[in-house]
């Protein structure tokens, strides 16, 4: 029972952020923070380190090789505790007026405490003072609070990202697509604000009836399509679903974060990743490597309307 955005800790004290829905062999998920005595964040009287990807995988090689697959997969019986989002808002609006001030916004808005959540390093306690706030809306209530985002940002209670900020997160995401292009999709997903000078994601989790397996790809090489969306209840989700109007290939995956998101049903896209064949057709995976190298979702039915506007 643990979904994306959960973290938990294993016997050995490391730290996992949980990366699947469905975990019949262990949980599926990324280590995340190790117990070190030179660590530069600290909770509950230990210090831990922070691991990037590539860190982590070569950490559990040296100590865990049997965790390695895909993913890490941990058996249940290493796990020593799981941090759910959900209960761990109540504690953190207690000491963070930040998170506070964004969960009050959202609830007298209509999404309930229940349906809200915070996950990253706030959950388990070992943000630093410049940490983000990664803040979770669970199921339908995401959209809603997406809205209610959008409608606080133009009240002034919220602020949007700065030039300067969407420069930073462009260079961080490294995409295949021009900052003009990337900033003109961003800007209209409304998943990203700043409250009280502090960045914060608005990140999607599926409820518990929502969840159901992937069905099982094999890829059979490079692929360009350009479609017609035609669904995207979960274009935020990890991954990422967008439903296609084509005749061959009848969804995209998407497994970066910089593009999910990134159209809305009735639009035309142009996405580049890998085909894979599934017992339901093909279907088109994006985010195949960590900064998806030569992969891309751009709407075209987007940027022609900015084309017009100029004109």
């Amino acid at each position: 029972m643990a979904r994306i955005r959960d973290f938990f800790e294993t016997n050995e004290g490391w730290i996992f952020a949980v990366s699947d829905y469905n975990h019949p062999h262990g949980l599926r998920s990324l280590l995340r923070y190790i117990p070190d005595p030179s660590g530069e964040r600290a909770a509950r009287g230990t210090r831990y380190r922070k691991m990037d990807f590539d860190q982590a995988f070569e950490f559990l090689r040296q100590n865990r090789p049997d965790y390695i697959q895909d993913l890490h997969v941990v058996p249940e019986s290493d796990v020593l505790q799981l941090y759910d989002p959900s209960q761990g808002l109540r504690a953190v609006v207690k000491m963070d007026p930040k998170t506070e001030k964004i969960a009050l916004i959202l609830n007298q808005a209509g999404v309930p405490w229940e349906e809200m959540g915070i996950t990253g390093s706030r959950l388990i306690g070992l943000q630093a003072p410049a940490s983000d706030i990664d803040f979770v809306v669970y199921g339908p209530m995401w959209w809603k609070a997406r809205d209610i985002v959008d409608r606080s940002k133009r009240e002034g209670v919220i602020q949007d990202l700065d030039e300067d900020t969407w420069k930073k997160i462009y260079a961080k995401r490294k995409p295949e697509i021009s900052l003009e292009e990337f900033m003109l999709h961003e800007k209209r997903k409304g998943n990203r604000g700043m409250i009280d000078g502090t960045y914060f994601d608005l990140l999607f989790t599926r409820d518990w009836n929502q969840i159901q397996p992937l069905d099982e790809g094999r890829p059979v090489g490079q692929g360009l399509v350009e479609a017609q969306v035609t669904d995207c209840e979960f274009a935020f989700d990890s991954p990422a679903i967008f439903r296609l109007d084509h005749p061959e290939v009848k969804e995209i995956l998407c497994f970066t974060h910089t593009y999910a998101g990134q159209a809305l049903p009735g639009e035309r896209i142009e996405a580049k990743g890998v085909l894979e064949e599934t017992a339901n057709g093909l279907r088109l995976v994006v985010g195949t490597t960590r900064e998806a190298r030569g992969e891309w979702i751009r709407s075209l039915s987007l940027l022609e309307k900015a084309t017009q506007k100029r004109l």
